[in-house]
């Protein structure tokens, strides 16, 4: 009866104990240190979420701690059946740029929701004088987009991005889909927004060359994790401001922003 009563109290309060955070390695080897049946652990594993590492040298592990073969195999099967994590940069996300914060202890990824420049304007034709039918001058085309400040918004300025193709090989991604046919962070500028009263604005093309204002350009560098996917991390802390990963004008898809500000 003691048993019984124990195994619901402990069945009860094990939920409360792992609120904060899933079960993991160290976690089951915890519980079987502290002197806890296989089947009250394997009822706590079956009942968590978990982030568990099944690697052969973290199963060697288990069983090097003291843990017995049958909560390795619940440890097994839960990692196999469990859904994808969507906060862990390793697992399946939907084609988009994400913002993470590797450094807090509450991991979270969130998705650049893309959005549309709300107009455009250009500066520079009056003063631009024509040679040879040739302008020469600098005519400017600035975009903007609506609202001061963007929805999504990060605290740590050295925050990092994922980028997540929806084909994997460059040049074949979709240019009907939401990267417009890129396939590689390094068609992307990381551009700083000059915020107005109600918008946001930034150069998308200047002079001859068509490119973004480089005052506004933040420089990056980004790693190929696996095919159609890359972490790019700037190369500096970003500093409180609006921000946004834009496409060069002209080129198919240039016109989603995907925004985001700097607390």
């Amino acid at each position: 009866m003691r048993k019984i009563l124990f195994a619901i109290i402990f069945l009860v309060i094990t939920p409360l104990l792992f609120a904060q955070q899933s079960l993991n390695n160290d976690a089951v080897i915890k519980l079987v240190k502290g002197g806890l049946s296989d089947d009250l652990i394997i009822s706590t594993i079956n009942a968590q979420a978990g982030n568990y590492d099944t690697s052969p040298d973290a199963l060697i592990a288990l069983k090097a701690a003291g843990v017995s073969d049958n909560v390795v195999a619940a440890i097994v099967q839960k990692a196999a059946t469990a859904p994808p994590d969507p906060d862990d940069p390793a697992a399946a996300h939907d084609a988009g740029i994400y913002v993470y914060n590797e450094k807090a202890t509450d991991h979270k990824m969130t998705m650049l929701e893309p959005t549309l420049y709300d107009q455009e304007k250009v500066q520079g034709v009056a003063a631009t004088i024509f040679t040879m039918g040739l302008a020469v001058g600098k005519i400017k085309t600035i975009s903007s987009v609506r609202n001061a400040h963007a929805n999504v918004r990060v605290t740590d300025p050295n925050a990092v991005f994922y980028f997540y193709f929806e084909r994997l090989n460059a040049g074949l991604s979709d240019a009907s889909g939401l990267f417009g046919g890129t396939s590689t962070p390094n068609e992307y500028s990381l551009l700083r927004l000059n915020v107005k009263q109600d918008s946001r604005e930034v150069v998308t093309s200047s002079g001859f060359s068509g490119g973004t204002d480089r005052k506004a350009n933040v420089p990056f560098t980004y790693t190929k994790l696996q095919s159609g996917i890359y972490k790019v991390t700037p190369n500096a802390p970003l500093k409180p401001g609006e921000y946004a990963f834009v496409l060069p004008a002209g080129t198919v898809g240039a016109s989603h922003v995907f925004d985001f500000g700097v607390n």
